[in-house]
Protein backbone atom coordinates (compact mmCIF):
# COMPACT_ATOMS: atom_id res chain seq x y z
CA UNK A 1 0.00 0.00 0.00
CA UNK A 2 2.69 2.59 0.91
CA UNK A 3 4.93 1.39 -2.21
CA UNK A 4 1.50 2.29 -4.31
CA UNK A 5 0.99 5.25 -2.72
CA UNK A 6 4.81 6.45 -3.25
CA UNK A 7 4.51 5.49 -7.27
CA UNK A 8 1.32 7.13 -7.11
CA UNK A 9 2.95 10.27 -5.94
CA UNK A 10 5.71 10.52 -8.27
CA UNK A 11 2.17 11.52 -10.86
CA UNK A 12 2.38 8.71 -13.13
CA UNK A 13 -0.11 8.28 -15.09
CA UNK A 14 -0.37 4.67 -14.34
CA UNK A 15 0.79 2.52 -11.87
CA UNK A 16 1.99 -1.32 -12.19
CA UNK A 17 2.67 -3.56 -9.20
CA UNK A 18 4.07 -7.16 -9.98
CA UNK A 19 4.48 -8.53 -6.58
CA UNK A 20 5.02 -12.90 -5.34
CA UNK A 21 2.18 -14.24 -4.00
CA UNK A 22 3.11 -16.89 -1.34
CA UNK A 23 0.09 -17.23 -0.19
CA UNK A 24 -4.09 -16.94 -0.87
CA UNK A 25 -3.91 -13.87 1.44
CA UNK A 26 -0.83 -12.08 -0.18
CA UNK A 27 -3.77 -12.17 -3.13
CA UNK A 28 -6.19 -10.70 -1.41
CA UNK A 29 -4.09 -7.87 -0.47
CA UNK A 30 -4.07 -7.23 -3.63
CA UNK A 31 -7.46 -7.51 -4.00
CA UNK A 32 -7.89 -5.04 -1.16
CA UNK A 33 -5.28 -2.67 -3.12
CA UNK A 34 -7.11 -2.71 -6.57
CA UNK A 35 -10.31 -1.93 -4.52
CA UNK A 36 -9.05 0.91 -2.92
CA UNK A 37 -7.85 2.71 -5.67
CA UNK A 38 -10.76 1.89 -7.92
CA UNK A 39 -10.96 5.38 -9.50
CA UNK A 40 -6.92 5.66 -10.36
CA UNK A 41 -5.67 3.58 -13.37
CA UNK A 42 -3.50 0.69 -11.56
CA UNK A 43 -2.64 -2.92 -12.93
CA UNK A 44 -1.91 -5.76 -9.83
CA UNK A 45 -0.37 -9.10 -10.69
CA UNK A 46 0.61 -11.44 -7.99
CA UNK A 47 3.58 -13.33 -9.59
CA UNK A 48 4.15 -17.40 -9.21
CA UNK A 49 1.00 -20.11 -9.32
CA UNK A 50 -1.03 -19.35 -6.16
CA UNK A 51 -0.70 -15.01 -8.18
CA UNK A 52 -2.87 -16.79 -10.90
CA UNK A 53 -6.23 -15.63 -10.66
CA UNK A 54 -4.41 -12.07 -10.28
CA UNK A 55 -3.67 -12.33 -14.18
CA UNK A 56 -7.27 -14.41 -15.32
CA UNK A 57 -9.30 -12.32 -13.04
CA UNK A 58 -7.95 -8.71 -13.60
CA UNK A 59 -10.76 -6.67 -14.04
CA UNK A 60 -12.13 -7.99 -10.32
CA UNK A 61 -8.72 -6.50 -9.14
CA UNK A 62 -9.29 -3.32 -10.85
CA UNK A 63 -6.35 -4.06 -13.30
CA UNK A 64 -6.63 -1.81 -16.66
CA UNK A 65 -5.30 -4.89 -18.67
CA UNK A 66 -3.37 -8.53 -18.01
CA UNK A 67 -0.62 -10.27 -19.15
CA UNK A 68 -0.39 -13.29 -21.09
CA UNK A 69 3.21 -15.12 -22.06
CA UNK A 70 4.45 -18.67 -22.64
CA UNK A 71 6.23 -19.04 -19.16
CA UNK A 72 7.82 -15.64 -18.98
CA UNK A 73 7.53 -14.34 -15.72
CA UNK A 74 6.39 -17.11 -12.95
CA UNK A 75 2.57 -17.90 -13.05
CA UNK A 76 2.29 -16.55 -16.64
CA UNK A 77 -0.50 -18.39 -18.46
CA UNK A 78 -0.14 -18.62 -22.40
CA UNK A 79 -2.13 -16.14 -24.76
CA UNK A 80 -3.75 -18.91 -26.11
CA UNK A 81 -4.73 -20.67 -23.05
CA UNK A 82 -5.82 -17.31 -21.55
CA UNK A 83 -8.17 -16.94 -24.22
CA UNK A 84 -9.65 -20.76 -25.59
CA UNK A 85 -8.96 -22.36 -21.70
CA UNK A 86 -10.45 -19.89 -19.63
CA UNK A 87 -12.77 -18.07 -21.83
CA UNK A 88 -11.30 -14.31 -21.63
CA UNK A 89 -12.90 -12.82 -24.36
CA UNK A 90 -16.08 -14.83 -23.76
CA UNK A 91 -16.98 -13.21 -20.01
CA UNK A 92 -17.98 -10.52 -18.82
CA UNK A 93 -16.40 -8.28 -15.86
CA UNK A 94 -19.58 -9.98 -13.50
CA UNK A 95 -19.04 -13.31 -15.02
CA UNK A 96 -19.49 -15.84 -11.83
CA UNK A 97 -15.97 -17.48 -10.68
CA UNK A 98 -15.65 -21.27 -9.99
CA UNK A 99 -12.89 -22.53 -9.96
CA UNK A 100 -10.61 -25.99 -8.60
CA UNK A 101 -8.51 -25.79 -5.51
CA UNK A 102 -5.37 -27.93 -4.78
CA UNK A 103 -1.31 -27.75 -4.14
CA UNK A 104 -0.39 -27.62 -6.79
CA UNK A 105 -2.79 -27.45 -9.01
CA UNK A 106 -1.34 -26.11 -12.14
CA UNK A 107 -1.82 -29.84 -13.81
CA UNK A 108 -5.29 -30.02 -13.46
CA UNK A 109 -7.81 -30.63 -16.63
CA UNK A 110 -10.56 -29.44 -14.61
CA UNK A 111 -10.81 -26.05 -16.33
CA UNK A 112 -10.65 -27.58 -19.36
CA UNK A 113 -14.01 -29.59 -18.66
CA UNK A 114 -15.72 -26.84 -17.10
CA UNK A 115 -15.29 -24.42 -19.19
CA UNK A 116 -16.27 -26.25 -21.88
CA UNK A 117 -19.32 -26.83 -20.13
CA UNK A 118 -20.26 -23.35 -19.98
CA UNK A 119 -19.57 -22.92 -23.39
CA UNK A 120 -21.84 -25.24 -24.31
CA UNK A 121 -24.46 -24.46 -21.75
CA UNK A 122 -23.91 -20.43 -22.60
CA UNK A 123 -23.35 -19.38 -19.03
CA UNK A 124 -21.28 -16.07 -18.16
CA UNK A 125 -18.82 -17.42 -15.52
CA UNK A 126 -15.32 -18.75 -15.78
CA UNK A 127 -13.63 -21.72 -13.83
CA UNK A 128 -10.22 -21.27 -12.96
CA UNK A 129 -7.46 -22.85 -10.47
CA UNK A 130 -7.01 -21.94 -6.85
CA UNK A 131 -3.28 -22.32 -5.41
CA UNK A 132 -2.88 -21.65 -1.53
CA UNK A 133 -1.10 -22.78 1.51
CA UNK A 134 -3.72 -24.66 3.81
CA UNK A 135 -7.59 -25.17 3.94
CA UNK A 136 -7.45 -21.54 5.72
CA UNK A 137 -5.84 -19.63 3.63
CA UNK A 138 -7.51 -20.97 0.77
CA UNK A 139 -11.38 -20.12 2.13
CA UNK A 140 -10.08 -16.66 2.70
CA UNK A 141 -8.75 -16.13 -1.06
CA UNK A 142 -11.89 -17.45 -2.19
CA UNK A 143 -14.21 -15.94 -0.19
CA UNK A 144 -12.82 -12.77 -1.04
CA UNK A 145 -13.06 -13.21 -4.54
CA UNK A 146 -16.75 -14.38 -3.87
CA UNK A 147 -16.33 -17.38 -5.73
CA UNK A 148 -19.62 -19.62 -6.16
CA UNK A 149 -18.71 -22.84 -6.76
CA UNK A 150 -15.41 -25.01 -6.10
CA UNK A 151 -14.01 -28.33 -6.98
CA UNK A 152 -11.51 -29.77 -4.39
CA UNK A 153 -8.41 -31.75 -4.42
CA UNK A 154 -5.07 -33.05 -2.64
CA UNK A 155 -4.38 -31.53 -0.04
CA UNK A 156 -7.28 -30.03 1.20
CA UNK A 157 -10.63 -32.32 0.66
CA UNK A 158 -10.48 -33.50 4.43
CA UNK A 159 -9.24 -29.80 5.92
CA UNK A 160 -11.74 -27.64 4.15
CA UNK A 161 -14.75 -29.40 6.13
CA UNK A 162 -14.00 -27.20 9.20
CA UNK A 163 -14.74 -24.28 6.49
CA UNK A 164 -18.34 -25.57 5.22
CA UNK A 165 -21.35 -25.40 7.14
CA UNK A 166 -23.88 -27.64 5.56
CA UNK A 167 -22.41 -31.46 4.02
CA UNK A 168 -24.53 -34.19 3.20
CA UNK A 169 -24.30 -37.44 4.31
CA UNK A 170 -22.15 -39.15 2.12
CA UNK A 171 -19.29 -36.43 2.53
CA UNK A 172 -19.62 -36.48 6.36
CA UNK A 173 -19.18 -40.74 5.97
CA UNK A 174 -16.33 -40.17 4.17
CA UNK A 175 -14.85 -37.51 6.37
CA UNK A 176 -13.69 -35.51 2.66
CA UNK A 177 -15.79 -33.26 0.67
CA UNK A 178 -14.62 -32.51 -2.83
CA UNK A 179 -16.99 -30.06 -4.19
CA UNK A 180 -18.37 -26.23 -2.41
CA UNK A 181 -21.07 -24.18 -3.05
CA UNK A 182 -21.51 -20.93 -2.27
CA UNK A 183 -25.06 -20.46 -1.00
CA UNK A 184 -27.12 -18.18 0.90
CA UNK A 185 -26.20 -18.57 4.56
CA UNK A 186 -22.55 -19.66 3.26
CA UNK A 187 -20.69 -22.83 2.20
CA UNK A 188 -22.35 -25.79 1.27
CA UNK A 189 -20.26 -29.16 0.46
CA UNK A 190 -20.90 -32.75 -1.53
CA UNK A 191 -19.12 -35.81 -2.39
CA UNK A 192 -18.75 -36.66 -6.21
CA UNK A 193 -15.65 -38.47 -5.66
CA UNK A 194 -17.72 -41.83 -4.34
CA UNK A 195 -20.65 -42.02 -7.06
CA UNK A 196 -17.87 -40.56 -9.64
CA UNK A 197 -15.27 -43.68 -8.76
CA UNK A 198 -18.05 -46.15 -8.61
CA UNK A 199 -19.77 -45.53 -12.20
CA UNK A 200 -16.53 -46.82 -14.08
CA UNK A 201 -16.99 -49.96 -11.94
CA UNK A 202 -20.23 -50.80 -13.31
CA UNK A 203 -18.09 -52.31 -16.35
CA UNK A 204 -16.63 -55.41 -14.56
CA UNK A 205 -20.39 -56.02 -12.99
CA UNK A 206 -20.90 -56.62 -9.23
CA UNK A 207 -17.76 -55.91 -6.84
CA UNK A 208 -19.71 -57.40 -3.83
CA UNK A 209 -17.41 -59.90 -2.29
CA UNK A 210 -14.41 -59.22 -4.16
CA UNK A 211 -11.26 -58.54 -2.44
CA UNK A 212 -10.95 -54.92 -2.77
CA UNK A 213 -7.59 -53.52 -2.14
CA UNK A 214 -6.89 -49.60 -1.41
CA UNK A 215 -3.32 -47.87 -2.00
CA UNK A 216 -3.50 -44.51 -0.08
CA UNK A 217 -4.91 -42.89 3.06
CA UNK A 218 -5.59 -39.74 1.84
CA UNK A 219 -9.00 -38.21 0.69
CA UNK A 220 -9.27 -40.32 -2.69
CA UNK A 221 -8.78 -43.46 -0.57
CA UNK A 222 -11.72 -42.56 2.06
CA UNK A 223 -14.06 -41.99 -0.96
CA UNK A 224 -13.08 -45.11 -2.61
CA UNK A 225 -12.94 -47.41 0.45
CA UNK A 226 -16.57 -46.06 1.51
CA UNK A 227 -17.34 -46.37 -2.02
CA UNK A 228 -16.27 -50.11 -2.19
CA UNK A 229 -17.56 -51.71 1.24
CA UNK A 230 -21.27 -49.33 -0.02
CA UNK A 231 -21.12 -52.46 -2.97
CA UNK A 232 -20.07 -54.90 -0.54
CA UNK A 233 -16.65 -55.18 -1.40
CA UNK A 234 -14.03 -56.58 1.05
CA UNK A 235 -11.88 -53.59 1.72
CA UNK A 236 -8.00 -53.50 2.75
CA UNK A 237 -6.13 -50.14 3.20
CA UNK A 238 -2.63 -50.18 2.30
CA UNK A 239 -0.39 -46.91 3.01
CA UNK A 240 3.18 -46.00 3.93
CA UNK A 241 1.77 -44.64 6.85
CA UNK A 242 0.07 -47.15 9.10
CA UNK A 243 -1.89 -44.75 11.45
CA UNK A 244 -3.35 -43.42 8.53
CA UNK A 245 -4.48 -46.43 7.15
CA UNK A 246 -5.93 -47.47 9.91
CA UNK A 247 -8.08 -44.83 9.71
CA UNK A 248 -9.37 -45.22 6.74
CA UNK A 249 -9.80 -48.62 7.31
CA UNK A 250 -11.61 -47.93 10.13
CA UNK A 251 -14.39 -46.20 8.08
CA UNK A 252 -15.51 -49.15 6.81
CA UNK A 253 -14.83 -52.07 8.98
CA UNK A 254 -11.62 -52.59 6.71
CA UNK A 255 -8.07 -54.05 7.19
CA UNK A 256 -5.01 -52.62 7.20
CA UNK A 257 -2.48 -54.54 4.72
CA UNK A 258 1.33 -54.40 3.77
CA UNK A 259 2.65 -52.13 1.02
CA UNK A 260 2.79 -53.65 -1.36
CA UNK A 261 0.19 -56.12 -1.33
CA UNK A 262 1.05 -59.50 -1.33
CA UNK A 263 0.41 -60.97 -4.88
CA UNK A 264 -3.07 -62.97 -4.93
CA UNK A 265 -4.04 -61.19 -1.76
CA UNK A 266 -7.02 -59.39 -3.54
CA UNK A 267 -9.16 -59.14 -6.53
CA UNK A 268 -9.30 -55.50 -7.38
CA UNK A 269 -6.58 -52.78 -6.80
CA UNK A 270 -7.22 -49.47 -6.78
CA UNK A 271 -4.19 -46.85 -6.73
CA UNK A 272 -5.53 -43.27 -4.88
CA UNK A 273 -1.87 -42.45 -4.78
CA UNK A 274 -0.01 -39.61 -7.34
CA UNK A 275 2.46 -42.37 -7.73
CA UNK A 276 3.29 -42.24 -11.76
CA UNK A 277 2.03 -39.51 -12.51
CA UNK A 278 3.42 -37.10 -15.45
CA UNK A 279 6.51 -36.19 -15.42
CA UNK A 280 7.48 -39.30 -13.19
CA UNK A 281 5.57 -41.66 -15.77
CA UNK A 282 8.07 -44.45 -15.10
CA UNK A 283 7.14 -44.78 -11.40
CA UNK A 284 4.69 -47.43 -10.10
CA UNK A 285 2.86 -47.93 -6.66
CA UNK A 286 3.94 -51.84 -6.65
CA UNK A 287 6.06 -53.77 -8.04
CA UNK A 288 5.22 -55.80 -11.29
CA UNK A 289 5.33 -58.82 -8.97
CA UNK A 290 2.87 -58.17 -6.70
CA UNK A 291 0.30 -57.87 -9.63
CA UNK A 292 0.03 -61.39 -9.99
CA UNK A 293 -3.11 -63.29 -9.19
CA UNK A 294 -5.42 -59.94 -9.18
CA UNK A 295 -8.16 -59.59 -11.54
CA UNK A 296 -8.37 -56.18 -12.12
CA UNK A 297 -6.62 -52.49 -11.45
CA UNK A 298 -7.79 -49.09 -11.46
CA UNK A 299 -5.88 -46.44 -11.23
CA UNK A 300 -7.27 -43.12 -10.63
CA UNK A 301 -3.88 -41.45 -12.05
CA UNK A 302 -5.22 -39.89 -15.25
CA UNK A 303 -1.71 -38.04 -16.77
CA UNK A 304 -0.62 -40.66 -18.51
CA UNK A 305 -4.19 -42.33 -19.72
CA UNK A 306 -1.85 -45.68 -19.70
CA UNK A 307 0.52 -45.56 -16.71
CA UNK A 308 3.42 -47.87 -15.88
CA UNK A 309 1.27 -49.54 -12.97
CA UNK A 310 -2.08 -50.37 -15.72
CA UNK A 311 0.38 -51.61 -18.11
CA UNK A 312 2.59 -53.67 -15.83
CA UNK A 313 -1.05 -55.43 -14.88
CA UNK A 314 -2.15 -55.60 -18.31
CA UNK A 315 0.82 -57.65 -18.79
CA UNK A 316 0.16 -59.55 -15.43
CA UNK A 317 -3.17 -60.78 -17.20
CA UNK A 318 -5.75 -57.88 -15.19
CA UNK A 319 -8.70 -55.73 -16.65
CA UNK A 320 -7.06 -52.21 -16.00
CA UNK A 321 -9.52 -48.84 -15.70
CA UNK A 322 -8.00 -45.63 -15.81
CA UNK A 323 -8.37 -42.76 -13.98
CA UNK A 324 -10.06 -40.44 -16.67
CA UNK A 325 -13.46 -41.88 -16.23
CA UNK A 326 -13.80 -41.03 -12.93
CA UNK A 327 -12.39 -37.21 -13.31
CA UNK A 328 -15.22 -37.11 -15.89
CA UNK A 329 -17.60 -38.78 -13.62
CA UNK A 330 -17.54 -36.86 -10.77
CA UNK A 331 -16.85 -33.46 -12.42
CA UNK A 332 -20.47 -33.68 -14.41
CA UNK A 333 -21.71 -34.45 -11.35
CA UNK A 334 -20.35 -31.42 -9.59
CA UNK A 335 -21.05 -29.47 -12.73
CA UNK A 336 -25.33 -30.86 -12.37
CA UNK A 337 -25.29 -30.22 -8.45
CA UNK A 338 -23.99 -26.39 -9.23
CA UNK A 339 -26.49 -25.58 -12.52
CA UNK A 340 -29.18 -27.48 -11.95
CA UNK A 341 -28.22 -29.77 -15.75
CA UNK A 342 -26.26 -32.22 -15.99
CA UNK A 343 -23.26 -31.77 -19.03
CA UNK A 344 -22.55 -34.20 -21.49
CA UNK A 345 -20.03 -36.60 -20.83
CA UNK A 346 -18.59 -37.34 -23.62
CA UNK A 347 -17.84 -33.47 -24.09
CA UNK A 348 -16.39 -33.31 -20.83
CA UNK A 349 -13.62 -36.69 -21.85
CA UNK A 350 -12.89 -35.09 -25.25
CA UNK A 351 -11.91 -31.79 -23.80
CA UNK A 352 -10.19 -33.68 -21.16
CA UNK A 353 -8.20 -35.81 -23.81
CA UNK A 354 -7.49 -32.94 -26.08
CA UNK A 355 -5.94 -30.98 -23.00
CA UNK A 356 -3.80 -34.27 -22.67
CA UNK A 357 -2.65 -34.76 -26.04
CA UNK A 358 -1.42 -31.01 -25.90
CA UNK A 359 0.46 -31.65 -23.19
CA UNK A 360 1.99 -35.31 -24.68
CA UNK A 361 2.86 -32.52 -28.13
CA UNK A 362 4.78 -29.73 -26.00
CA UNK A 363 6.55 -32.39 -24.32
CA UNK A 364 7.55 -34.31 -27.18
CA UNK A 365 9.03 -31.17 -28.57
Amino acid sequence: EERCRAMRATGAAMVKMAVRSGSGRDVVRLLDLGRAQRDEPIVLVGMGPIGVPTRLLSSRFGSQWTYAGDGVAPGQVSLADMIQRYRFTRTSASAAVYGVAGAPIGHSLSPHMHNAGFDAAGLDAVYVPFEATDADDLMALVTALDVTGLSVTAPFKETVLAHVGLVDDLSRQVGAVNTLRRDTDGWSGRNTDVPGFLAPLAAIGSVSGLRATVLGAGGSARAVAVGLASQGAEVTVCARRPDRAMEVAGLVQGQVGSVPPPPGSWDLLVNTTPTGTAPDVTDSPVPAAALTGGRTVYDLVYNPGRTRLLQEAAAAGCRTIGGLDMLVAQAVRQFEWWHGVRPSSELFKTSALAALDARSAEQSV
